[in-house]
């Protein structure tokens, strides 16, 4: 029986479990029930992708958020960082606005990649047999600590920075990842609309770049890029206030939504 083990726990026992899964697809979700991340806590930072978008390098660009003597250029490597795990929260939860931190919120709809079988330098032409499936991620970016501090760590892992979700697909049931669509809005405007297939660095790069030196584990993620219409490609931008709601959807994948809230209180460590 899968019981109540966590989806990390089944990733890394997929080969015994995976089948039995399978069997039981169909049955329903119990009325009422609350969906959590897929991965409510990763067991390490999330990987995730800058600048893996033409059309996001150059609103990114023109927004005088980039270093201008490589505002323009198109990478010649993956820009890889990452996100803690502490920043990751669910479908349906609130995006925390952190007035006394940010006042410039945005949003980056992207597919992530859950890596299946880990190992390190894994081959471009294998990468593909790594991957356990796919979710969707909102990379939730404080632009000013993310320009300021001239790293992105900070700026991209605010607590509930990386609205997750709302199901994980296996590989094989979200076929070709090419052929998924992102897309996001906001109060029902629509902002991002792009196809996986337009990703600079895409899936099977990615896996060969992080994994050269790094061993890949089990349940591991990496949020692949974003499109270009985030809030800093306006003119003047557009960035998240309280009550904004965000959504972010993906082919097959379903539509991640959240609201962007100020919390009257701390929020505990879970």
């Amino acid at each position: 029986m899968v019981g109540h083990r966590t989806l990390l726990e089944v990733i890394a026992d997929w080969t015994d479990l995976g089948p039995r899964i399978a069997a039981a697809v169909g049955l329903p979700v119990a009325a009422g029930a609350r969906l959590r991340a897929p991965i409510p806590r990763p067991a390490r930072n999330l990987f995730a992708v800058g600048k893996n978008y033409h059309d996001h390098i150059q609103e990114f660009a023109r927004s005088g958020y980039d270093a201008p003597d490589r505002a323009d250029d198109v990478p010649k490597v993956p820009i890889v960082f990452s996100k803690v795990p502490s920043a990751v929260t669910g479908p349906g939860d609130d995006i925390e606005a952190h007035p006394t931190v940010t006042g410039e919120l945005d949003y980056e709809a992207e597919l992530a990649v859950i890596i299946g079988r880990g190992g390190r330098g894994i081959a471009r032409e294998d990468a593909m047999a790594h991957v356990w499936g796919y979710t969707i991620i909102n990379d939730v970016t404080a632009r000013e600590l993310q320009r300021d501090h001239q790293q992105w760590l900070l700026g991209k892992s605010l607590d509930t920075f990386a609205p997750m979700g709302p199901w994980a697909v296996t590989a094989q049931e979200a076929g070709d990842p090419r052929e998924l669509t992102v897309s996001s809005t906001v109060n029902g405007e629509a902002r991002q609309h792009a196809s996986v297939a337009d990703l600079i660095f895409d899936i099977p790069e990615l896996i060969a770049t992080i994994s050269a030196g790094i061993t890949l584990q089990p349940g591991d993620i990496i949020a692949t890029g974003t499109p270009a219409g985030v809030g800093i490609g306006f003119t003047p931008p557009r960035f998240l206030t309280p009550g904004d709601v965000v959504e972010c959807s993906i082919t097959g994948l379903g539509t991640l939504r959240n609201t962007v809230r100020t919390p009257r209180t701390a929020r505990n460590p879970a």
